[in-house]
């Protein structure tokens, strides 16, 4: 398995992005990296860290996509950029089977769709991360922010992906899909949701249960939250903010706290531990952009060695699973 992984994307590239590489291929004994970026840094950090093998291979390419760039622009200019060569390399090169980044999400996209090539029969492809749930399993939100403007039809085939996706990839028998809404009843919601309402409860291989609010995004009771990437990615970017400031807020208080309740904490300091590493979304890899041809992930901005170790687990489970086959084949049977 052969993953193409963008060296300098985010913030702490490209030292990270190395590490995290290194990390891979050592843990990963069927695992191949092609580290797409500048030859000279690549090799200095490989060589910092004493890496020998040839489980790693440079892909020169000596421009970067910023994130205040047109993404669309700098796909058709900067052809020698590390998003535009490593999207080129996982089309043309069958051995390539996936291409992580954690650059220009706009970049990678637009690289997805114009360079991989959308999937025959898939409208829109969508951003489809999933998401760590109370009930200890995990839940998948399609769209978070590729389509802020969707239609009807869109939403039934991103139910369609990730009831695919989650059936194959994580295991999940009829998984259960609700529609994110501002409220539970089927009446609720705007001209999109009231529209798409009907279709879902329609659609084939479908296990439509109805609407869910913002809030029931971590809580499990569905396995599959479908969305327009407006409102997806502004009920991710808020559940992601209210975790990060609830931990924030505990520890605060812990420090303020008088000595008994220190004691407590102290007391408690392995179930904090574990709470805030199931919370903790560097250990979930990469979000899936599903519907193109090929397995493309895109991880935060601030990766770290352990993202890009994670990602490339989840590459792992992700081409295991055969969902890019399935997909084809379910999207094709329409046309």
């Amino acid at each position: 398995m052969k993953i193409a992984i963008d060296a300098f994307g985010g913030d702490n590239a490209p030292l990270e992005i190395v590490k995290g590489a290194i990390t891979a291929v050592n843990l990963i004994d069927d695992l191949q990296v092609v580290l797409v970026g500048k030859k000279q840094p690549i090799e200095d950090i490989l060589k910092e860290y004493g890496y020998v093998g040839d489980k790693i291979e440079i892909l020169e390419a000596d421009e970067v996509i910023t994130n205040e760039e047109s993404p669309t622009t700098a796909i058709r200019t900067k052809k020698n950029s590390t998003i535009v060569v490593g999207c080129n390399r996982l089309k043309d090169d069958e051995d390539v089977v996936a291409f992580i980044s954690a650059g220009s999400t706009g970049a990678i996209l637009s690289g997805g769709v114009f360079i991989v090539g959308r999937m025959a029969g898939v409208m829109r492809p969508a951003l489809a991360p999933t998401l760590p749930n109370v009930k200890g399993g995990q839940t998948l939100l399609i769209d978070c922010g590729a389509n802020v403007d969707c239609k009807p039809e869109y939403l039934v085939q991103f139910a369609q992906m990730g009831s695919l996706y989650m059936q194959n990839v994580c295991g999940i028998k009829n998984p259960k899909v609700g529609l994110l809404n501002i409220g539970a009843e089927d009446k609720k919601g705007n001209s999109l949701t009231h529209e798409a309402f009907p279709l879902l409860s329609e659609a084939k291989n479908i296990n439509f249960v109805g609407n869910v609010e913002a809030r029931d995004l971590l809580s499990g009771e569905v396995d599959v939250i479908v969305a327009d990437g407006f409102a997806g990615n502004i009920a991710l970017k808020a559940s992601e903010g209210a975790i990060k400031n609830m931990l924030k807020l505990l520890k605060s208080e812990i420090s303020n706290a008088g000595l008994f309740a220190k004691l407590g904490a102290g007391m408690m300091k392995g179930t904090f531990k574990k709470l805030k590493k199931n919370l903790d979304y560097n250990l979930y890899g990469g979000t899936a952009f599903l519907g193109v041809n090929k397995i493309v992930l895109k991880t935060h901005g601030t990766a770290t060695a352990e993202t890009i170790l994670s990602c490339a687990l989840q590459v792992k489970q992700i081409y295991e699973s055969g969902i890019i086959d399935k997909l084809k084949e379910s999207f094709a049977e329409n046309l």
